[in-house]
């Protein structure tokens, strides 16, 4: 009896390539992806494109996805007849209909995290933060085309940061930008509370309240968060609740020179507000690391428009970067490497997903 075919999809840097050599060598028929078609779920995505994509997964047998890079709603997994097991990196995947596949028979799993403290996305905000406010993207540029000094630096000690979720990766930046910068900290989401707040600076390692008694997280409400905060960063999970949650309302509420960040998710934010307010130039700045559709489309006006000039906002732009180490990816690949085998036998599988996603 032949072997699996298996896929590993959007393996952009082939990480995966000499882990699942091991297979490889063992007989298995492994094909790797280096690029990434549009969502089929997507509403902009043409059917051509649809077609394309069911066309090359169709063959194979066993699917290793990287986190949502491609989602697999129900009726692309419907597509799919010779799909037996879809693999995907992390502990959870909002982006694939795990109910759809279980109704199939498709077994569905992730990986485990890599341990890192602080974690990859933490360290990446930070640096998307410093790089915006530092200016370090735009004097890099001017330098080397033989410039010097253009503009002022944007100072962050003893400002406000206000974050939107306050959960394991906003709890995170939050310490390092209160405990580095001395910034303040004040905190938003639709269900969080003071307490939470206190019990999340403690598990961070803070204390409750500061040498002048005030809270060293502050529960703010929605409008104080984006009217009073010089940084704002995004540390939420898309989910329905989520999806579109920050509009043009919050923005405009926001200061001239106040920054806008976002590490999480793209559609968390209405693209085209954002957009318009960097147009306009409404704030200071602007820096990205996720989008509403990735890898951004070529013609998308986040690469096309000359950020910074007449008046419009200073943009940094990152490639969805968070998690993207060669350990965490290394780790992630190997543990699925493992869970094929472990398939192949008719051994239980690790971090399996149930019908909630998780």
């Amino acid at each position: 009896m032949s072997l699996p075919r298996i896929a590993v999809l959007d393996d952009y840097q082939r990480v995966s390539v000499p882990l699942f050599n091991r297979l490889a060598s063992s007989g298995y028929q492994v094909t790797t992806f280096t690029d990434t078609l549009l969502p089929y779920n997507h509403p902009n995505t043409p059917p051509n494109v649809k077609d394309e994509l069911v066309r090359r997964l169709e063959p194979f047998d066993i699917i290793c996805s990287m986190r949502e890079r491609t989602p697999f709603p129900e009726e692309l997994v419907n597509k799919l007849p010779n799909l037996k097991l879809l693999l995907t990196t992390g502990p959870r995947n909002a982006s694939i209909d795990v109910q759809a596949c279980h109704s199939r028979g498709i077994q569905v799993a992730g990986t485990t995290h890599a341990s890192q403290t602080p974690d990859s996305t933490t360290q990446h905000c930070v640096a998307l933060i410093l790089s915006l406010a530092r200016n370090i993207p735009q004097d890099d540029a001017t330098v080397k085309l033989g410039g010097w000094q253009t503009t002022t630096a944007t100072e962050l000690a003893g400002k406000v940061f206000g974050t939107i979720g306050l959960g394991r990766l906003g709890g995170s930046v939050a310490r390092i930008m209160h405990v580095a910068f001395g910034m303040k900290v004040i905190a938003w989401s639709t269900s969080l509370n003071q307490e939470a707040a206190d019990e999340k600076a403690k598990a961070t390692g803070l204390p409750v309240e500061d040498e002048n008694g005030e809270k060293t997280f502050k529960v703010v409400s929605r409008d104080e968060l984006f009217s009073t905060a010089d940084v704002v960063s995004v540390q939420l999970v898309l989910s329905d609740r989520s999806r579109g949650l920050i509009t043009v309302d919050d923005l405009g509420k926001m200061k001239k020179s106040a920054l806008f960040v976002n590490t999480s998710r793209g559609p968390i934010v209405v693209e085209e507000d954002l957009l318009d307010t960097a147009r306009k130039g409404r704030i200071r700045g602007i820096a990205l690391d996720v989008y509403e559709i990735e890898p951004l489309l070529e013609d998308s006006q986040w690469r096309t428009t000359k950020w910074g000039e007449g008046g419009k906002s200073q943009v940094v732009l990152s490639p969805h970067m968070g998690y993207v180490e060669e350990e965490t990816l290394g780790h992630w690949y190997e543990q699925q490497v493992e869970n094929i085998l472990r398939w192949q036998k008719g051994e239980a599988l690790t971090t399996l997903f149930k019908d909630n996603g998780y």
